[in-house]
């Protein structure tokens, strides 16, 4: 392997007597030392490496090809990686003192693997951001990251440090702004502009991954940066957080309606749904829904065909056990059917009933225990009307919510390709709202975006991962398969996480479904990609 050392590679062999001697000394040694020394000089000279006035380089290192390992890897996508020797350089854009007397700036971490492979990556955030995720590219990777495969890859807080989800940075007008949409554009020319000057070439493509808020910020590039990329892959999206943040708030008070009350008088969620009542919820969602994929295993695979009726599970006269009371079969179904306005309009998009709602860790509906947002509601009542006003009425969410917007027209006229993912069980942001706005998205677009584009249910998993799920994908080998070659993908093979790695099932493009042939129930082999047999509603 050559190294391409570029103008700051040419920089490096200037810099003085302790590189020269580096390379003497490395005369006889192994051509594998030598590229690593080479590559490691190269590295440590991008610490003084000038990219403009308002950008500053804090750190330069080298690291050494690392093992993978059993501690969670960045963003806790599965265990940690393998990773090959790789040039690690941070810095900071437009570093100022800002409002309330805060430091600001868009902190960055690239990595520049030695074995390039031509390839840029920006890997998207998570949260509110705040921190800078370690540069790896973990998203529908399948445990094999970009960095890993050979792409460049930077990440970034997009403007302010902080905890996950704290919003104090928004009293800075420029933090604010680089959260709700220019971060992205930022960080994904810098990244580039690094890239190339360090390998001394052009980059053959561009790409971008991530999930939730990493999601959110694929769908401003596909939107709003037509230009930046070749391929998106977008799970999961925060599109529209103020929205789903209140459907989930309208799920508590309805329950909390119906629920009885503590010692207090505040509703008890933890009465209303109890463990014997969830498991009563899961067998009846699994009888009415579970058999449609021709496989009665727990999973609920034609998500388009599920048709849940909670009042199937209303008590008869005289019986108390496996069944629920009427008034909470009705609060189920209003609360999943998503909030309304008084004139009877759609506030967020229904909420799919799926295995995962049930959990307690993670499911959709509440336990009473404290979320990521602060402590559970006891409220029992709600007017969505001033509440949604409210949200559309917030400037920063204006910014940052990305469900309106829908003419492609130039990412798709440069022959750009993307991959959408959603958890049917996702606790935080409804698939079936991702899925509204693809469906509007091929309304305007026409062939042209459902030629370029699929879009993945993933049955059971919750928000980006986990849960009774076939969890695992490689969804970045099919992009870049698709850019590159031209290669249009189907069914995407999936499997569970360790320790049942070994079980397997396709992906299909949704409306279709896994349905299930016959044969080996954990091989993805036995399962078959349809369509429903049905008319499939939004």
């Amino acid at each position: 392997m050559q190294i391409g050392l570029g103008r700051w590679g040419c920089r490096a062999l200037l810099l003085g007597g302790a590189i020269l001697l580096l390379g003497n000394a490395a005369a006889d040694s192994p051509p594998s030392t030598v590229v690593t020394q080479r590559a490691a000089a190269q590295c440590v000279a991008m610490a003084n490496a000038a990219f403009g006035k308002d950008v500053a380089i804090t750190s330069a290192t080298h690291l050494g090809a690392s093992a993978a390992g059993a501690a969670p890897g960045p963003g806790d996508f599965g265990p940690s990686p393998a990773l090959p020797a790789y040039c690690k350089v941070e810095g900071i854009i437009n570093q100022r003192i800002g409002a309330e007397g805060k430091e600001y700036g868009i902190r960055f971490a690239i990595a520049l693997p030695d074995d390039w492979n031509g390839r840029f990556l920006l890997q998207g955030g998570g949260g509110l951001n705040g921190f800078v995720i370690p540069p790896t590219g973990p998203v529908a990777s399948d445990g094999r990251p970009a960095l890993a495969r050979g792409f460049a890859v930077i990440s970034s807080d997009s403007g302010h440090q902080g905890a996950v989800f704290d919003a104090s940075f928004m009293a800075d007008q420029r933090a604010a702004l680089d959260f709700a949409e220019s971060s992205v554009r930022t960080v994904a020319l810098m990244g580039k502009r690094i890239t190339a000057e360090y390998y001394g070439t052009e980059i053959g493509h561009s790409y971008m991954t991530g999930c939730s808020t990493g999601g959110r910020e694929g769908m401003l590039a596909l939107q709003r940066y037509p230009e930046l990329f070749d391929g998106i892959i977008i799970g999961a999206p925060a599109m529209r957080a103020g929205d789903s943040n209140l459907a989930i708030e309208n799920t508590q008070v309805l329950l909390n309606q119906v629920a009885p009350k503590d010692a207090q008088g505040k509703p008890d969620i933890g009465a209303l749904l109890t463990p014997a009542v969830r498991d009563t919820i899961l067998e009846g969602l699994l009888a009415q829904c579970d058999g449609l994929d021709g496989l009665k295993d727990g999973m609920i695979e034609n998500v388009a065909q599920c048709r849940f009726d909670p009042k199937t599970l209303v008590c008869k006269p005289g019986q108390s056990k496996s069944c629920i009371g009427a008034p909470l079969a009705a609060a189920l179904e209003k609360a999943f059917a998503g909030p309304f306005d008084k004139a009877g309009y759609p506030i967020y998009a229904p909420n799919p009933f799926d295995t995962g709602i049930v959990d307690m860790r993670s499911g959709y509906l509440p336990t009473g225990a404290p979320g990521p947002l602060g402590p559970a509601s006891v409220a029992t009542s709600i007017d969505l009307d001033a509440r949604i006003h409210q949200i559309r009425n917030d400037a920063v969410g204006r910014l940052t919510d990305t469900n309106y917007w829908t003419n492609l027209n130039t990412y798709l006229d440069r022959g750009g390709k993307v991959l959408f993912f959603h958890g049917v069980s996702d606790f935080w942001f409804s698939p079936l709202a991702t899925w509204d706005w693809y469906e509007r998205a091929a309304a305007t677009n026409g062939t042209a975006f459902t030629d370029a584009s699929r879009f993945y249910m993933v049955p059971g998993m919750f928000h980006c991962q986990g849960g009774n799920a076939f969890d695992q994908f490689d969804m970045l080998s099919s992009l870049v398969d698709w850019v590159e070659r031209d290669k249009a993908p189907q069914a995407v093979i999936a499997h569970r996480s360790a320790p049942s790695a070994e079980k397997s099932r396709p992906l299909c493009p949704y409306p279709s479904y896994a349905a299930y042939e016959g044969g080996d129930r954990d091989k993805a082999s036995s399962f078959s990609c349809r369509k429903p047999s049905a008319a499939v509603g939004g």
